[in-house]
């Protein structure tokens, strides 16, 4: 995974970061239960790239859903991989499930 997904280890920091951002912010949560490991590692690639592509409009956060509980409850995640793109504080757009790279680029195009 590319070095621009920021990996916070607790959720003050997850907070920090979405709190200074002065971009939208891709929200990734991810699950290491074992249905959810393999889809979010598939996913760990595509938000790496989609990082990449986007860099300078996005800032791309990769969030474990049990060490983020409160932004899991306010932004209604219920699986993992879910995204929810984030604009101060404003939720912009959801997602859940894998995707596929053009329907990751197609998800941010849309709302950016």
């Amino acid at each position: 995974m590319t070095n621009r997904v920021q990996r916070p280890h607790e959720e003050a920091e997850f907070e920090f970061i979405l709190a200074k951002a002065d971009v939208p912010v891709l929200a990734y949560f991810y699950g290491v239960w074992p249905k959810a490991a393999a889809a979010c590692k598939e996913m760990d690639v595509l938000v790496g790239e989609a990082a990449d592509v986007h860099q300078g409009r996005l800032i791309v956060v990769r969030a474990d859903i049990a060490r983020c509980p409160g932004p899991v409850q306010r932004y209604g995640v219920t699986g993992a991989p879910s995204f929810v793109l984030i604009d101060r504080g404003e939720v912009l757009a959801t997602g859940s499930g894998p995707m596929s790279s053009t329907a990751l680029g197609e998800f941010l195009d849309a709302h950016l």
